[in-house]
């Protein structure tokens, strides 16, 4: 693979490879749960063997098909490459895992830096996510994503649902769980959800939040506080699957901060003129 060009066919196999490696061992974790050695690195920031190990198996996969690439996980941090940067999160929604509730995913993404290109395309203007991958082996739902070709769920194309307006929409959030600097940003915007929409919901998995919005499930979703490996791939995937996941404050060109708005046409730039008067702080660095 040549250090400029990316073969988004070949890197979506491996994103896909990696995903069902890992899923298994969350799953084979899963039926054991009272076993497992958690640690707390903060406040409500659990990590566990089976994210460990889960990470690791991630890992090894995308070393082995593409060394040339950079790596940011969440358990093991890493770095960018110059060409193109994995972005891991071997389980999202660790909370729910731990607590057993079947909701949570492996969330795998490309990002392809400035410079790039694709095959057959141009070289890229900015940093692109442009293979997104969200496993959810509890329902065996497979979501994936491939820049300027669409989305799918399993074997069939996916795109993001038609509603015109917020009072007939249905939402989803992430409430301030570990970093509450934003609180006072975060609480006027779900007030006004609440106020202003068919019902707001909180499940408490970023990638799969965003894999709902992509295939019609939920019309829009916001966040704040997150990191960049808990929505790189589904934003990718809304993306691809016709809609919009933008960075809240519109300082990068994906919202690799971590404060982000995505829906459908319609929604989402509902969802940011009713959000964007209750933003005072343009955040920089995820939730991390």
């Amino acid at each position: 693979m040549k250090s400029s060009s990316l073969h988004l066919s070949e890197c979506l196999k491996t994103a896909v490879n990696a995903a069902h490696a890992a899923a298994a061992i969350l799953q084979a974790h899963a039926r054991h749960r009272g076993d497992l050695i958690i640690d707390k690195k903060a406040q409500n920031d659990l990590v566990s063997q089976a994210d460990r190990e889960a990470e690791a198996a991630i890992i090894e996969t995308l070393r082995e098909q593409t060394p040339n690439f950079g790596i940011v996980a969440e358990e093991s941090g890493g770095s960018s490459a110059a060409t193109a940067t994995w972005y891991i999160d071997p389980l999202d929604g660790t909370t729910n895992f731990l607590h057993g509730i079947p909701h949570y995913a492996v969330s795998i993404a490309l990002i392809a830096h400035a410079g790039s290109t694709c095959t057959g395309e141009q070289a890229l203007q900015q940093d692109t996510p442009v293979i997104g991958v969200v496993y959810d082996p509890n329902r065996e739902e497979l979501f994936t994503a491939m820049h300027g070709v669409g989305a799918w769920l399993n074997e069939y194309r996916i795109s993001c649902s038609h509603t015109e307006s917020l009072e007939d929409s249905l939402l989803a959030t992430g409430l301030p769980f570990r970093d509450f600097s934003f609180y006072d940003q975060y609480m006027p915007t779900l007030s006004a959800a609440m106020h202003g929409t068919r019902g707001v919901r909180r499940f408490g998995s970023a990638a799969l939040d965003l894999a709902w919005v992509a295939c019609g499930r939920y019309d829009g979703y916001w966040e704040m506080g997150l990191a960049p490996w808990d929505v790189a791939a589904g934003t990718l995937i809304v993306r691809e699957a016709g809609g919009i996941a933008e960075d809240l404050h519109h300082v990068a060109p994906w919202p690799i901060g971590g404060h982000l708005y995505a829906g459908n046409r319609h929604i989402a730039p509902a969802l940011h003129a009713l959000i964007q008067p209750h933003l005072t702080v343009a955040a920089t660095t995820g939730g991390q």
